[in-house]
């Protein structure tokens, strides 16, 4: 689907840099290339760098000296004849030459028109266009990876064979109803549920990897809870591989949110330090404490630090009641290479069922309890009645490093349980895939229903066919003008 118009525009990052890329897609690419650089042998060829000249149009001074390729279609990113004009990395000459380039025919390009076009002209599938964009904003080398063999095509290959399955069942059955007094064999109805069964099975994994691939693909965050010195900052510390948060022997330093990023197991991780929580009359503290509630309310994982040095306080087991209702819970025992107070029976005391409902401990959750005085109302939890997940713990020592290798592995056990479901490529990293893929899980389960209460094939073939219109959605080959335009707007301009 070769278009008429011609597009244009600046495919490197904004800002100076040694290299700038000017790029253009179309019909009159080279036309239009070839009016504004003065190459030092025409023409150009293609998949050959050929050095040029950007001089002025008007006063004919040279402004830049740049390396032309040529990528002729319909072997090329977009299918079309694509020129690409690398200068050196300065912001007013790239724009002005990208103004040449406009008035002599080329139109701007839009966000991710580039890739638009590649997959009109069928160069790409719409979950490899979609990794082009998780590409280049991943942010570790696992995540590149990841996009990269879903740039390939994984999650196609992976979809091809029960789209088939599919089609050959649909067929089957269309030729049952239309020559069914020529004797067409059809599958019989154990065949027919087989078939669903199994591809039921397998999409099933495919979407509730969807859990960990969303993990891959965003990242999540960990907010560090504990009262003042306990070694909370060291911790962060630690975790990052660098001295970012101020590490004093004072309680209380620190005393607003500090959050860096920290890429663990290849997700990216944003570790959010808080403020130490107890009962503080500095004005300054207390909104700190109330920052780290809402810190609290906003992570995806809570590390809850103990002291590993003195025993259980009643703060300790406060944060800890007000913390476990909220889902996924790590608890550090630091300073582990100090003589030890707490122990592991301690520990599992405290986190028992018969702990937690006792009635002390309620009381001490009251009116003029911590717990109740520092978190706003709009986002306290309930309780020691609301459910509780078991907390995971972990022995570390933020001084010496001890237990910080096991805690990124914990991090990573909470965060993504189905990491292992699917090898890399076979990964749903994308929201709009999971979504059509249960849609698609949905027909597939009507239509084994209708399989076994022996419906009429007319009305099972709608079912079958809403599964595999669904599929097709996926990867682009069924699909509207206004699903493509929320996809590719999302891209930088360029690509």
């Amino acid at each position: 689907m070769p278009s008429e118009e011609t597009i244009a525009a600046i495919s490197t990052p904004p800002g100076r840099g040694g290299i700038g890329v000017v790029r253009l897609s179309g019909s009159r690419a080279v036309d239009i290339a070839c009016a504004v650089i003065y190459l030092s042998k025409p023409p150009l060829e293609p998949r050959r760098a050929t050095l040029g000249h950007f001089r002025d149009p008007e006063s004919g001074r040279e402004l830049d000296e740049v390396v032309v390729t040529l990528f002729q279609g319909p072997h090329s990113y977009t299918g079309e004849d694509i020129v690409e004009i690398s200068g050196h990395g300065s912001p007013v000459i790239l724009g002005y030459l990208v103004e040449c380039c406009l008035e002599r025919g080329a139109r701007a390009a839009e966000p991710g028109e580039f890739t638009m076009r590649a997959f009109l002209n069928g160069r790409l599938d719409l979950t490899q266009a979609e990794a082009v964009r998780d590409l280049i904003e991943s942010r570790t080398l696992y995540q590149a990876r990841l996009a990269a063999e879903q740039m390939e095509g994984a999650l196609s290959t992976r979809l091809k064979p029960h789209k088939q399955a599919l089609v050959d069942l649909i067929a089957r059955l269309e030729a049952g109803i239309d020559f069914g007094e020529d004797d067409v064999s059809v599958s019989s109805w154990e065949e027919i549920t087989a078939s669903l069964d199994t591809m039921r099975a397998d999409l099933g994994r495919l979407a509730g990897s969807y859990e960990y691939g969303r993990i891959v693909r965003e990242g999540l965050s960990l907010a560090i809870i504990g009262r003042p010195n306990v070694g909370k900052s060291s911790l962060f510390n630690r975790l990052l591989n660098e001295e970012r948060a101020i590490v004093t022997a004072t309680p209380g330093t620190t005393r607003d949110l500090v959050a860096e990023s920290a890429a663990i197991g290849g997700i990216p991780v944003r570790l959010v330090d808080t403020a130490g929580v107890r009962e503080a009359s500095d004005e300054v503290e207390q909104i700190g404490v109330r920052k780290t509630f809402q810190a609290i309310a906003d992570s995806d994982l809570r590390l809850l630090v103990l002291d590993g040095s003195e025993d259980w306080t009643q703060e300790d087991r406060r944060l800890l009641d007000r913390l476990r209702p909220l889902g996924a819970l790590l608890l550090a025992c630091n300073k582990a290479d100090l003589p030890r107070r707490l122990n592991e029976a301690d520990v599992a005391h405290e986190l028992s069922p018969d702990a937690l409902l006792s009635a002390d401990r309620a009381a001490s959750l009251g009116p003029a309890g911590l717990a109740v005085s520092t978190i706003p109302a709009a986002s306290a939890p309930a309780a020691v009645a609301a459910p509780a997940v078991p907390a995971t713990v972990v022995w570390t020592s933020a001084l010496t490093g001890a237990g910080v290798a096991e805690l990124k592995a914990r991090i990573l056990e909470l965060a993504a349980p189905a990491r292992d479901l699917a090898p890399e490529g076979t990964l749903v990293t994308n929201l709009r895939h999971q979504q059509l893929l249960r849609e698609s899980l949905t027909a597939l389960g009507r239509a084994s229903e209708a399989a076994g209460a022996r419906v009429h094939h007319e009305m099972l073939l709608l079912d079958l066919y809403d599964a595999l219109h669904l599929l097709d959605t996926i990867t682009g080959a069924t699909t509207v003008e206004d699903v493509l335009g929320v996809i590719f707007s999302s891209f930088c301009v360029g690509k």
